[in-house]
């Protein structure tokens, strides 16, 4: 059973990762030379490849999305932590150590 499971993820890897490579040549999933990672600035055959295409205001819009879910984020543990302090489940301990 384990080796089916085993058998059929390498299937699936191979068969997903043949899809990623850039090469002009036919994509099969049995073809000698099967390469498992993609080259950033050629082919295979040597050509450069073209620039990747830049995202305008990338920096701009990852502040966009990174801020507001911060702020949701410290709301939400604010107000689990304080939920928890009310029903008692994790209170610390006003011990005074005075030495």
């Amino acid at each position: 059973m384990a080796s089916l499971a085993g058998r059929l993820s390498r299937a699936f890897f191979l068969r997903n990762t043949a899809s990623l490579i850039r090469n002009t040549g036919p994509k099969s999933v049995n073809a000698p030379g099967t390469c498992f990672s993609r080259t950033a600035v050629s082919t295979t055959t040597g050509g450069v490849l073209p620039k990747p295409v830049k995202v305008p205001f990338g920096l701009t819009r990852m502040f966009i999305v990174v801020i507001p879910f911060l702020y949701v984020g410290n709301l939400i543990s604010k107000n689990f932590a304080a939920l928890l302090e009310e029903h008692e489940i994790f209170v610390p301990d006003d011990d005074d150590d005075d030495d």
